[in-house]
C-alpha cells in the first residue's frame, strides 16, 4: 500500500502534461512556479516565474518574473512584502504578434486562517505598473482555500481541492480590470513541496478565456537552523 500513493502521484503528473498538450488554442496553459523560502524565523523569500502560452505550449502570451522580501508580522499567519516583478508579454494586435515589457512594483498583506480542514488565505496586493508607455495602478484583492480530503491536515501525501477568486480593480477608469476563478487538485509531496493542476476562468471587460494551470510550490527554508 505504500507505493500506491507514488504510483497516483506519478499517474496524475503525467495525465496533466498530456491532457495540457492536447488543447486546441483557444485554452490557455501556464506553467508555474512559486517559491515562498524563510531567510529566518521573521523573513522570507518570495521568489516566482509563470510561463504562460495561448495554447498547450510553443506560443508564448506571457513570461511573468517575481520576486520579494516578506516579514511575519505573527508566525506563519500574518506577512508583508515588498516586491518587483518583470512581465514580458507577446500579445497578438490584429493577428500580429508584438511584444512589450512592464516593470512592476508590489506591495502585499496576506493573513490566514484555519477553521476544521479549511485552509483560508486573504491576501491584499497594491501593484504600480511602469508599462513601456504608461504608468497604472491597481489593487488586487485574493481569497484562496485548500481542503485536504484523505486526511485532515494537509500533511505528505495529502489530496486537496484549491480554490480561489481574485478581483483586480484599476485606479483609473475603467476600475474593472478583471477576475479570476480557480479550481484544482493538489498533492502534498513533502512538508515543504506541493503541486496542482486546475482549471482558471479570467474574466476581463470583453474578454473571457480558460486556462489549464500546472503549478509547483516550494516552501524549503533557507536556513534549516531556525
Amino acid at each position: 500500500m505504500k507505493h500506491i500513493s507514488k504510483k497516483i502521484f506519478y499517474s496524475f503528473f503525467i495525465l496533466s502534461i498530456t491532457f495540457c498538450f492536447s488543447q486546441e488554442s483557444d485554452l490557455g496553459t501556464w506553467y508555474m512556479y512559486f517559491g515562498n523560502n524563510k531567510i529566518n524565523k521573521k523573513w522570507n523569500l518570495h521568489n516566482e516565474i509563470q510561463y504562460r502560452n495561448f495554447n498547450a505550449a510553443g506560443d508564448l502570451e506571457q513570461l511573468l518574473i517575481r520576486t520579494g522580501i516578506g516579514y511575519d508580522l505573527t508566525e506563519n499567519n500574518n506577512n508583508i512584502l515588498l516586491g518587483y516583478g518583470f512581465i514580458l508579454s507577446k500579445p497578438y494586435r490584429n493577428g500580429i504578434k508584438t511584444e512589450n515589457t512592464e516593470h512592476r512594483i508590489f506591495q502585499q498583506y496576506i493573513t490566514k486562517q484555519k477553521f476544521g480542514r479549511l485552509y483560508l488565505q486573504h491576501r491584499y496586493r497594491l501593484e504600480e505598473r511602469f508599462l513601456e508607455d504608461d504608468f497604472r495602478m491597481r489593487f488586487r484583492y485574493f481569497l484562496g482555500f485548500n481542503i485536504p480530503v484523505n486526511h485532515k491536515e494537509m500533511i505528505p501525501k495529502t489530496w486537496y481541492g484549491s480554490f480561489y477568486n481574485e478581483v483586480f480593480l484599476h485606479f483609473n477608469s475603467p476600475v474593472f480590470d478583471r477576475n479570476r476563478i480557480y479550481g484544482a487538485l493538489g498533492y502534498v509531496i513533502s512538508p515543504n513541496l506541493k503541486i496542482e493542476l486546475g482549471y482558471m476562468n479570467q474574466i476581463q471587460e470583453n474578454r473571457n478565456r480558460g486556462q489549464i494551470q500546472v503549478g509547483f510550490y516550494n516552501t524549503i527554508p533557507l536556513n534549516n537552523k531556525d
